[in-house]
């Protein structure tokens, strides 16, 4: 095992040593990997943040409560005297003044500008009552001052105040018939409702003619394990026909279609482009072997094993393409991770905020497809090297 090994480091010392001779072709696989490797990443990440960025949204204390067979807010409709019979079902938590902590809310989409392009963009334009700023827990206001009940006044997630125009803290937005004046701007954990406006929600139903209709109740229960207690209360009322959903599990079915989207892309060009690297390595590892045949040879004829010189081909192939898998994965972090960027989401029709994430488990998913590239790109070349006729090759010296 010993001699093998040191036969292994012999072989792969000579091969790696001779890169200067071919550095065209080395270079071209090296940076095809790369390339393939910072694609696959980004596109990755990409899914990454828009998951997370739903995920952030939810808290394993509240709740959403939709009309039965609503899918999402969108096609979701609630009357008044409904949202109060669930705000007061048992398991709802409430507030310092004893108020039950649950919020009626109106979702309607409104087109903005983004900044980047100027071209416009669905913008989720959301009505809440006065307890939201508690039943979303990671609500806080970074600059500014709360709307006031009954004015025209917004305030504006972080996030769309980044990519809309016009959303700066004292402007004044017109959207329809109505002027808004952008009071506040607000933060939420990296969730969905950084990409949102907000506003009273009576408010925004007389500017809409939606009369005293709602979409939607958010509620805070008092403990997660509440859910069942006011799931069971409000199921059984005869009065309602609604559908209790935990906000973890709303958030995400919201983001499935998405995620599979970019995944689906992503790996579909990934290995498009690694099908390019794999030619790459086999064209790099198969000048290598022509480069060494007397070499090679020679080393067959001093008693080196066939094993030992199939291996140093596959490792020298590995190693060129981790050393490009490397590349890939810095520079898609570097590139992407934390860049903030928006896109529609297919199941409410409106733009998303969020930031790409470059997980370890992504650059770990990228160092493993150049592995991969490079075994695949070495081993015809290895067993060529194999079987180089030992006589014919030292005819050549």
């Amino acid at each position: 095992m010993f001699n093998w090994l040191s036969q292994l480091a012999a072989v792969t010392k000579f091969g790696l040593l001779s890169i200067p001779q071919r550095l065209g072709s080395v270079l071209a696989a090296l940076f095809g990997t790369a390339g393939v490797v910072l694609v696959l990443v980004g596109l990755l990440s990409m899914a990454m943040g828009f998951k997370r960025a739903l995920d952030s949204s939810a808290a394993p204390a509240s709740t959403i409560v939709l009309r039965s067979g609503a899918d999402n807010e969108m096609s979701s409709g609630l009357e008044r005297d409904e949202t109060r019979l669930i705000a007061e079902a048992p398991g709802i938590a409430r507030g310092t003044n004893g108020l039950p902590l649950a919020s009626a809310e109106l979702f309607v989409i409104i087109n903005l500008p983004m900044r980047a392009t100027m071209t416009d963009a669905n913008v989720p334009l959301r009505g809440v009552e006065q307890a939201a700023f508690q039943v979303h827990d990671k609500f806080k206001l970074e600059q500014g001052r709360l709307f006031e009940g009954g004015k025209n006044e917004i305030i504006v997630g972080s996030g769309a105040a980044k990519e809309f125009a016009d959303l700066n803290l004292g402007n004044r937005v017109k959207v329809g018939r109505n002027q808004w004046e952008v009071v506040g701007i607000f933060s939420a954990g990296g969730g969905t409702a950084e990409s949102e406006i907000w506003t009273d929600a009576t408010v925004l139903q007389g500017a809409y003619h939606r009369g005293n209709s709602f979409q939607s109740v958010s509620a805070k229960l008092s403990a997660p394990d509440a859910f069942f207690q006011f799931s069971n209360s409000i199921a059984t009322d005869p009065r309602l026909s609604v559908k209790p959903v935990r906000q973890q599990e709303y958030y995400a079915s919201q983001s499935t279609m998405m995620t599979k989207l970019i995944n689906t892309l992503g790996f579909l060009v990934a290995a498009l482009m690694a099908i390019g690297a794999i030619f790459g390595a086999l064209n790099t590892m198969y000048n290598s072997v022509a480069a060494r045949t007397r070499e090679i040879a020679t080393l067959r004829a001093l008693g080196f094993g066939s094993g030992a010189v199939v291996s140093s081909v596959i490792l020298e192939s590995v190693v060129i393409a981790l050393v490009g898998g490397a590349i890939g994965a810095l520079a898609a972090y570097a590139a992407c991770n934390g860049f903030h960027t928006s896109t529609v989401n297919w199941q409410s029709f409106s733009q998303v905020t969020f930031a790409f994430q470059v997980t370890p488990e992504l650059l770990g998913q990228g160092i493993v497809w150049a592995t991969l590239i490079g075994l695949v790109g070495g081993l015809f070349p290895a067993f060529k090297a194999a079987r180089l006729p030992i006589a014919a090759a030292l005819r050549e010296l």
